[in-house]
């Protein structure tokens, strides 16, 4: 169920999900911090098998979702982790009443991860507003939506067309084109992309796509070299 990708970071794939008629595959990652507790990032579907696997690591202390898209599970994963505190990326809060949330993500990362995990909000966007994280013991930058990458065959008939033309499907991960055009405030994005820009970012993690491993900050130039020219 956990996959080791780094020094005290794992990944989980789970089932796919349906947004707007299109089947997502999901994925979450958990960091252990300096502290030993459990940091865990777009948390999937919980199972009794992941459950038992990420108890192995350690007590989960923060959950965290990186927009206001990925939030699904939260609410289960808040249940079964009672002591665990919930953070929310700018505007999820009221969109999700039903869950309380300990705090709201920022520029600053939060105190119980600070020694651990850097982050960054990219403001400007219509469609969410999306919160990158980077994990120094790894080298690695979490990105959710804002890069994507689905294999050739995952979409069929007019999805597999619309998919291509939104640049979901190609050589590497890319920002998708309904992303690039919602972006209405992009001197603000290019503040947060010089921010992770200047992260050694060596690899790079993101839910819908195959991770990059190794030129990660060269990668993240390329992706959004649209934004910096």
């Amino acid at each position: 169920m956990l996959k080791p990708f780094g020094r005290d970071i794992w990944t989980a794939d789970g089932h796919a999900v349906s947004t707007a008629g299109f089947g997502y595959p999901t994925r979450m990652v958990v960091i252990r911090l300096s502290e030993g507790g459990l940091f865990i990032w777009s948390p999937i579907q919980l199972t009794d098998a992941l459950r038992a696997a990420v108890d192995a690591l350690g007590d989960v202390r923060c959950l965290v979702a990186p927009n206001s898209l990925h939030h699904l599970f939260l609410g289960e994963w808040g249940r079964v982790y009672g002591s665990a505190k919930l953070y929310a990326p700018p505007g999820l809060a009221k969109k999700r009443r039903d869950i309380v949330f300990d705090g709201e993500l920022g520029n600053e990362p939060i105190a119980g991860w600070a020694a651990d995990i850097d982050q960054v909000v990219v403001p400007g966007n219509l469609i969410t507003t999306e919160v990158v994280f980077f994990h120094r013991k790894s080298g690695t930058v979490l990105f959710t939506d804002l890069i994507q990458q689905f294999p050739a065959d995952w979409f069929s008939g007019w999805r597999a067309i619309v998919a291509r033309l939104d640049l979901m499907i190609g050589a590497e991960p890319a920002v998708p084109r309904k992303f690039r055009t919602a972006f209405i405030g992009r001197r603000a994005a290019r503040v947060a992309l010089e921010h992770i820009l200047a992260w050694p970012a060596e690899n790079v993690l993101m839910a819908h796509g195959a991770p990059v491993i190794g030129d990660g900050q060269a990668f993240i130039r390329r992706a959004f070299k649209w934004l910096i020219a």
